[in-house]
């Protein structure tokens, strides 16, 4: 710990990081890159059920049967899973989605400091479901923004930033 008044520490698994006066605009996510990070996830979201949908049509199915056969609801019930997983449960303990920490994002408070968990979920499911309900228009206010903040980060207090750790 640092005894400076400006100084953050965040302890990781591997090595504590020190961020000292954080400033969500110097380290804010470019939007393009956070663009790029929702895509992956959404990429592996449909995997599932589009690798199914192809298997069942494989299998002969078409029409009424490829969409209502036991394959395409093994599919979606699997891509239900990967999404819930990735889109709140490791948010909510790493900060991160795979798309985020393939990207190299991560999801801190608006100090700097790991979000909580509570806050975390409630900004993936209710910031979220916000800022689809404004049809992307919550989305886009990280655009116009300084420290790159869409709408469901407003409404929590989190930002995501993008950093490069160096380790020795």
């Amino acid at each position: 710990m640092s005894s400076n008044p400006g100084t953050t520490v965040i302890r990781t698994s591997r090595n504590p990081e020190v961020i000292v006066n954080f400033e969500p605009s110097r380290v804010a996510a470019p939007f393009f890159l956070r663009c790029g990070a929702l895509l992956i996830d959404y990429i592996l979201v449909l995997i599932a059920p589009v690798g199914m949908m192809i298997m069942s049509r494989y299998f002969g199915n078409d029409g009424s049967r490829l969409v209502a056969g036991s394959l395409n609801d093994t599919g979606w019930l699997i891509a239900v899973l990967i999404g819930v997983t990735n889109f709140v449960l490791l948010p909510a303990f790493s900060g991160r989605s795979i798309g985020k920490a393939i990207t190299g994002l991560t999801i801190v408070g608006i100090n700097g400091k790991p979000a909580g968990a509570v806050k975390i979920i409630l900004r993936q499911l209710l910031g979220y479901g916000v800022t689809i309900a404004s049809l992307g228009t919550g989305f886009l206010l990280s655009l116009v923004n300084r420290p790159g903040r869409a709408l469901h980060d407003f409404l929590f207090g989190t930002v995501v930033i993008f950093g490069q750790r160096k380790y020795k």
